[in-house]
C-alpha cells in the first residue's frame, strides 16, 4: 500500500495495492499490522454505510468526549472528502484537508480523533464506507456548519443537499464541546 502524508499530519490518504487482469481485481482494504506501521493501531468495532445522491453533503460531524477515528472510502461513486482539526490547542486548528476518493482510484483516508469529518457526492450516487475505532455514540455528536468561512471548504457545490440537523449546525467558533490537543 502507498501511503500519502497530508498537510495535516495526523491525516493520511491511503492507496491500497490493487491486483487487476481481465476477470475484475483484487485488493486489500485492511491489515492491523501494515495500518498499524503508519499510526493507525486502535482496533476497529463498527463499520457503517451510506448511500447518497448527487449533491448530498453530509458533515461535518465529530464525536466528543467518546471520540472516533475514521477509515472511509467510496466503494462506488465519488465523492469529495474533508478532515478539519478542531482539537483546542492544536496548531493546525481549523485547517483542512480534500481529498477525491472514487471507485476508479479505490483510495482510502484516515480522519484521525479529534477532526471534523464531512463529503460531499460528486456522482449520480455514492456508496461510502466507514470503520470506526469506537462505537456512534448520539450523546457525543458534534455537527459543524459546513460553510463556515473560517474553515474555507470548497465543496465544488453552491447548494448541497443538507440534513435538517446540518442545515442548522453551528459554525466552529461557537462550539464548546470540542476535543482538546494532546487529549485524544
Amino acid at each position: 500500500m502507498n501511503v500519502i502524508q497530508t498537510e495535516l499530519p495526523e491525516v493520511l490518504i491511503i492507496e491500497p495495492k490493487l491486483f487487476g487482469d481481465q476477470r475484475g481485481f483484487f485488493l486489500e482494504t485492511y491489515q492491523s499490522f501494515r495500518y498499524a506501521e503508519h499510526g493507525i493501531a486502535r482496533p476497529f468495532v463498527q463499520d457503517n454505510m451510506s448511500r447518497s445522491s448527487f449533491g448530498v453533503l453530509r458533515g461535518l460531524h465529530l464525536q466528543n468526549p467518546v471520540t472516533q477515528g475514521k477509515l472511509v472510502t467510496a466503494l462506488r461513486g465519488k465523492v469529495l472528502d474533508v478532515a478539519v482539526d478542531v482539537r483546542v490547542g492544536s496548531p493546525n486548528f481549523g485547517r483542512h484537508v480534500a481529498v477525491e476518493l472514487s471507485e476508479e482510484n479505490r483510495r482510502q483516508f484516515w480522519v484521525p480523533r479529534g477532526f471534523a469529518h464531512g463529503f460531499v457526492v460528486l456522482s449520480e450516487t455514492a456508496d461510502f464506507f466507514y470503520k470506526c475505532d469506537d462505537l456512534y455514540s448520539p450523546k457525543d455528536e458534534v455537527a459543524i456548519r459546513w460553510d463556515d468561512p473560517a474553515i474555507g471548504i470548497n465543496w465544488s457545490l453552491e447548494k448541497p443537499s443538507l440534513s435538517a440537523k446540518d442545515a442548522v449546525a453551528p459554525l466552529l467558533a461557537d462550539l464548546q464541546n470540542l476535543p482538546v490537543y494532546g487529549q485524544v
